[in-house]
């Protein structure tokens, strides 16, 4: 399948499932709810994530735009999405220079995966840029920094939540190296 007719089918597939799933979902971590924030797991951002290695920093940009405003348009946010994916976007070719032993120009033709990179830096690499979305979205969200507590709690559970179904999605769509170990 071409590579753009497979990240935009992606690009759908994960908007709707965000937006018309996901966003309908809110979920507690424990029996006694009170004081606990309500998150709900944002995996949309597995879309830029899943793009591939040698995609220039300005079409990285106008992806995280269009994806982040898409949500927008669906959630009535008003540019937090947008914003959050944008910025990780602009992270994404540092932290992906970091994790990976040769240049991104050496992976010609391919994207970040378990099989391309390993479970760990792939996992690390996710991590990261979910972490960084998801402090700056409900950073904006809160617009407050007075309970710093219930932002980081929110953040963290919200991380785990969303790190879970990106290992799901890998292991249910990614084929793996059965020749690896």
């Amino acid at each position: 399948m071409n590579v753009y007719l497979k990240n935009i089918l992606r690009f759908c597939i994960i908007v709707l499932l965000q937006v018309l799933i996901l966003d309908k979902i809110t979920l507690r971590w424990w029996s006694n709810p009170s004081g606990f924030p309500v998150f709900i797991p944002y995996v949309y951002p597995l879309f830029l994530l899943l793009l591939p290695f040698e995609m220039p920093v300005w079409a990285l940009l106008l992806s995280g735009f269009a994806l982040g405003i898409s949500v927008d348009a669906f959630t009535n946010t008003a540019g937090m999405h947008a914003c959050a994916t944008v910025l990780i976007a602009y992270w994404r070719t540092n932290v992906l220079s970091a994790l990976l032993p040769r240049k991104l120009t050496e992976y010609a033709g391919q994207q970040p995966s378990t099989k391309n990179m390993g479970w760990m830096p792939f996992l690390v690499y996710s991590t990261f840029l979910i972490v960084i979305h998801h402090l700056l979205f409900f950073t904006i969200e809160l617009w407050n920094l007075s309970n710093i507590g219930h932002l980081l709690l929110k953040t963290v559970a919200s991380t785990f939540t969303t790190m879970l179904l990106i290992i799901v999605y890998l292991l249910l769509f990614t084929r793996q190296d059965s020749s690896r170990a």
